[in-house]
């Protein structure tokens, strides 16, 4: 029997890093764009993210503080998932400055219009959902008590694909380069093997 590490959060993990977002990795990337109510663009990747239900789409982001992606989604209730690849991963990674500066800008990012939003596409991403927000909530621990992370929710309205990931009508997710988040400082990973397993019946 293998002798675990076994640890209660509360009380601290005594590792040199916290392992929990390495443990549950690598998890996809919320390339988030967003617009304030005075038309401010903004772009910021969130780790914490994921799709939540299929019909009608939905996917969601967490916000660890108020950070301005919250803000906008608050004020405009609208809100862009781009998928980051290998060839943006700077790009992608230059967005997570803290600045006031625009990140599209700063990024070196061209844009392509939304159709159903007001937010903004990242031009050379090969997949965009344009979302309209459904549900914010603020988390709170088993207390009872809240904390500063907000999970957003937003209907998927408008799906973008570059015809080059589908093969007969088939979208291939290796085809695209997604770049996933592992923990530490700055672990990424890129799918590498897929297999083929289909649900019993």
């Amino acid at each position: 029997m293998t002798d675990f590490h076994s640890y209660a959060p509360a009380d601290g993990h005594r590792l040199p890093h916290d392992p929990f977002n390495a443990i549950i990795a690598p998890r996809p990337i919320g390339w988030i764009a967003s617009v304030s109510a005075e038309g401010k663009r903004n772009l910021a990747p969130y780790s914490f993210f994921n799709a939540f239900n299929y019909h009608p789409p939905i996917i969601g982001f967490a916000s660890t503080a108020a950070k301005d992606t919250l803000a906008n989604v608050r004020a405009t209730g609208e809100f862009v998932w781009n998928l980051a690849t290998r060839a943006q991963a700077d790009a992608m990674n230059a967005t997570s400055a803290t600045t006031e500066a625009d990140e599209f800008a700063l990024a070196g990012l061209d844009t392509l219009p939304s159709t159903a939003v007001a937010p903004p596409r990242v031009a050379g991403s090969p997949v965009q959902f344009e979302c309209r927000s459904t549900q914010i909530v603020r988390l709170t621990v088993h207390a009872g008590g809240e904390i500063d992370t907000w999970l957003v929710l937003g209907e998927v309205v408008q799906v973008h694909i570059d015809p080059a990931l589908l093969d007969d009508g088939i979208y291939r997710t290796e085809r695209a380069h997604p770049i996933l988040r592992g923990g530490g400082a700055g672990d990424y990973f890129e799918p590498g093997e897929r297999f083929d397993m289909r649900r019993p019946r």
